[in-house]
C-alpha cells in the first residue's frame, strides 16, 4: 500500500487535531455541556469545516485510524501465519506503533465511550463496521469472498476479546503495557477456551 500524498496528509492531521481538541474539551467541561462551535473554536476551524471531516460530535470520539492500522497489518503479515495469530500480531503491532499522546487519548476516548450513553452506543454501532472492514483483508489472505461470514464471525470473535481488554485496560488506569498483556490474554482465550 501506497503512503498517502501531501493532501491527504494535511486531511488527517486536520482530523486528529480537531479531534485532539474535541477530547480535551469534553475530559474539562463534560460531553454535553462542549459544543460543536467550542471545538471548532479551540482547532481554529469553522463548524462548517468540522463536519466536513466528522458528521456528528459522537464521530469525534468514535472514529480513529486504528482499523486502517490493523487492517494493513493483517494485509502485510507472513502468508505462513495461521488466521488468529494474524490477527493477535495486527492488533499488538498496531497497538505498540501508537504514540503516548494517542495512548492518553485513546484512554480518554474509552472513558468517554464507557461514561456517555449516547456515545456508547455509538460505539456498538461503528463495532460492526470494524469487524466487517477487518475481516475483509482476511478473507482476501484466505482466498474467500470479502464478506465472507465465517471471517466476519471470527474477527468478531477476536474483537470482542479484545474489547474486554481494553474495558479493563481502562477501567485500570490505561497503563501501556498492562493493555498488550490483555489483549494478549484476551485472544489466548479464543485460541483455547476459558
Amino acid at each position: 500500500m501506497s503512503s498517502p500524498g501531501l493532501r491527504e496528509r494535511k486531511k488527517q492531521k486536520t482530523r486528529w487535531a480537531i479531534q485532539e481538541h474535541a477530547v480535551r474539551l469534553f475530559v474539562q467541561q463534560g460531553y454535553d455541556a462542549t459544543t460543536i462551535e467550542q471545538i471548532a473554536e479551540a482547532a481554529e476551524i469553522s463548524p462548517s469545516t468540522f463536519f466536513r471531516y466528522f458528521k456528528t460530535k459522537e464521530d469525534v470520539v468514535i472514529q480513529d485510524r486504528y482499523d486502517e492500522l490493523m487492517a494493513e497489518k493483517i494485509r502485510q503479515a507472513p502468508a505462513d501465519q495461521p488466521p488468529l495469530e494474524v490477527i493477535r500480531r495486527a492488533f499488538v503491532d498496531g497497538f505498540q506503533a501508537i504514540t503516548e499522546d494517542e495512548m492518553d487519548q485513546a484512554l480518554q476516548r474509552a472513558k468517554l465511550q464507557l461514561s456517555v450513553p449516547a456515545l456508547r452506543m455509538r460505539a456498538l454501532d461503528n463495532l460492526q463496521d470494524s469487524i466487517r472492514y477487518l475481516a475483509v483483508p482476511l478473507a482476501e489472505r484466505l482466498g474467500r469472498p470479502a464478506d465472507d461470514f465465517r471471517c466476519q464471525a471470527f474477527v468478531g470473535a477476536c474483537v470482542g476479546a479484545m474489547i474486554n481488554a481494553l474495558l479493563a485496560w481502562a477501567n485500570d488506569g490505561g497503563d501501556g503495557k498492562a493493555a498488550l498483556q490483555l489483549i494478549d490474554q484476551a485472544l489466548d482465550v479464543v485460541a483455547k477456551g476459558p
